[in-house]
């Protein structure tokens, strides 16, 4: 058998051999690739002498074309190539093209299988002088093949995406924009994928570059949506980053944003859900559980990102341990973290604008209401009444991180919300600690499925392969030797949790010996957010310190501050503590985010993790700069 590599350059095998020089002859390759491609795989001689030989006289062309059929039954066999009267034939058996295995794994939709073999423009830099039929043949398939490979490797790339693997989404998606520039399909996919993975600023020059070439070369604009997704990334927050970070220099463990590894179905699944509450009107929850450190955050997030992307209403919020005791905290929460500018928040009931006017200064500023414009709605009904308005103009994603930390009042409006916005495209995503799940978040979770639409995802500590697969991305000079001992001692000392493991091999490859360091975590029966500083590996505690010597002087003031000053601390708070000005403050706020040590709500910052705070509190910091720092915040 001859198997024959037809996308990108022409390879050919023989029986597991490379191909004899007679048989890459154009003539003849062209033949057997014609063949191959035709119809049943037969066409007349008269056909294939006016195709390859019509500059010929006759009864030379035909010469010509009897010795190419030689030439080829001599490598498939006598029954490979049938030439009896006016028929020439190839057995379906006697050439295998990767063309065709790849147009059988687009109609399947096997998009892996498909963007693996879409390798570059059919027969790739081939043609035959003087042929003009077979040239215009050559292009026809170039042309059907070009815009499936186009397809397929955009649909990987959605594929890879939503299973987190954003680098190699963002790969395919530019592979199948230089397969063909003026794909609207794989410019959308290359910008997506850029986007999510927070480079903002290549998703938009690849967007300019493309619509300037529409102009040139078409002389069109870009159609509607691919213009709604570009303003939707130019309307993603602008970061203000150190200039190393902002040049992209950190690679690999030395930034602190990894990829996420293994939480494709998990991603997958909530994916789906935000889907089907999108695009078929339902109101949906989502829950992300799993102990601290295990990565519930960072799994939220790709979830907003896209969301965003999607064109979606995105309100996000942080619970902390002390809003489990103050009502009503969650849904102001959710009403502090909605957009301002959102369609449909204004025409809302005014009741129900009021009711939160009465308790928020900036809903009563924004709106110009106040507790007694109309009576005020109960909270609960108010929050309702407004995410019925804001669902009504598009769909809407609202996240609440920790939510085990949320009130009793907030998790029973919550229920009473999804129940009387069953028609609304709204998705509530929440993630909860199991050991600290209050009882009203487990009788919803216990709703789902019957009274409640939804879907609960776990997030566990990473396996061997996915400590292995996040030191090859953190260390990529690294030997497999070395990326063996690391992987395991790093296990050791993080328990498999994403938190510690990324902690760890952010110091390595900042230069931390592991070696001279001692300790394994976890102590018996302890959570991540119940363990001391103390209680941590030695290697853990060296690592948050060489991630904090890393941050800018600004940064490691402002998340000093945060540390001392407990669990979510506001701006102004943070300014009179660090004492740095408003826009150096912004800045290093901005770079604390970006290296995911804080998270931001309307509220405040909060540290993404309790024990990174008591590590920074305690081991960074003296008693006098503690005490400094607080006395600055109360404006001594």
């Amino acid at each position: 058998m001859i198997s024959c590599r037809v996308l990108g350059p022409v390879e050919l095998v023989v029986e597991g051999r490379p191909a004899p020089a007679e048989l890459l002859w154009r003539k003849n390759l062209a033949l057997l690739v014609y063949l191959a491609r035709s119809p049943k795989r037969a066409r007349s001689r008269d056909h294939l002498v006016g195709l390859l030989w019509g500059e010929k006289p006759e009864s030379a062309a035909r010469h010509s074309l009897s010795e190419a059929i030689r030439v080829l039954r001599k490598y498939v066999g006598a029954d490979g190539l049938e030439s009896e009267g006016d028929q020439v034939r190839l057995a379906p058996d006697a050439v295998e093209l990767d063309a065709d295995r790849f147009e059988s794994l687009v109609a399947e939709e096997d998009w892996r299988g498909a963007a693996e073999l879409a390798a570059g423009e059919f027969m790739e830099g081939f043609g035959v002088l003087g042929c003009s039929q077979f040239e215009d043949w050559l292009y026809a398939q170039r042309v059907g093949l070009r815009q499936q490979s186009v397809e397929a490797l955009a649909n990987r790339a959605r594929q890879l995406l939503d299973g987190g693997q954003i680098r190699e989404a963002a790969v395919l998606g530019q592979r199948a924009l230089a397969l063909e520039p003026t794909s609207e399909l794989a410019a959308a996919a290359a910008m997506r994928s850029l986007a999510v993975g927070g480079d903002r600023a290549a998703a938009l020059e690849m967007f300019d570059s493309f619509a300037a070439r529409l102009e040139d070369e078409l002389g069109i604009e870009p159609d509607v949506e691919i213009q709604a997704l570009a303003e939707r990334v130019r309307l993603e927050r602008t970061w203000r980053l150190p200039q190393h970070v902002a040049a992209g220099v950190e690679r690999g463990g030395e930034s602190r944003r990894t990829p996420l590894l293994e939480r494709e179905e998990e991603l997958a699944e909530l994916l789906g859900a935000w889907a089907a509450s999108r695009d078929g009107g339902r109101a949906t929850l989502g829950v992300i559980e799993g102990d601290p450190g295990t990565g519930k955050t960072r799994l939220a997030e790709e979830m907003v990102a896209r969301a965003r992307l999607d064109g979606a209403i995105v309100a996000t919020t942080r619970a902390v341990e002390a809003d489990l005791t103050a009502p009503w905290s969650g849904v102001l929460a959710v009403a502090r973290g909605t957009p301002p500018d959102c369609p449909g928040l204004a025409a809302a009931p005014r009741a129900a604008l009021a009711a939160f006017a009465a308790e928020l200064p900036e809903w009563a500023e924004r709106f110009g209401l106040d507790a007694g414009d109309g009576g005020p709605l109960p909270l609960a009904r108010a929050l309702t009444e407004v995410l019925r308005s804001l669902s009504a103009e598009q769909s809407m994603l609202v996240l609440v991180d920790d939510a085990h930390w949320l009130d009793r009042d907030s998790l029973l409006a919550l229920g009473a919300l999804l129940r009387d916005l069953e028609q609304a495209p709204l998705f509530f995503l929440l993630t909860a600690a199991p050991y600290a799940e209050p009882a009203e978040l487990t009788e919803l979770r216990a709703r789902l499925g019957r009274e409640l639409t939804g879907v609960v995802v776990r997030v566990s500590p990473l396996s061997a392969v996915g400590l292995r697969a996040l030191a090859r991305w953190a260390l990529p000079t690294y030997s497999e030797l070395e990326l063996d001992r690391v992987a395991r001692r790093v296990g050791t000392d993080s328990a498999g949790l994403p938190l510690l493991a990324v902690e760890l091999l952010h110091a390595v490859a900042l230069g931390l010996d592991l070696a001279s360091t001692g300790g394994a975590w976890p102590a018996p029966l302890q959570t991540l957010d119940q363990t001391l500083p103390g209680d941590l590996p030695d290697a853990v505690v060296a690592a948050v310190r060489v991630g904090f010597r890393r941050l800018t002087s600004e940064a490691q003031a402002a998340l000093a501050a945060a540390a001392v000053l407990g669990e979510r601390v506001d701006a102004s708070t943070l300014q009179r503590a660090s004492g740095l000005d408003p826009d150096t403050l912004a800045a290093a706020l901005d770079e604390l985010e970006w290296g995911r040590w804080l998270s931001a709500e309307s509220r405040g910052y909060s540290f993404v993790a309790r024990i990174v705070r008591d590590v920074v509190a305690h081991d960074m910091l003296t008693a006098g700069q503690r005490q400094r720092i607080l006395e600055a915040a109360a404006g001594a």
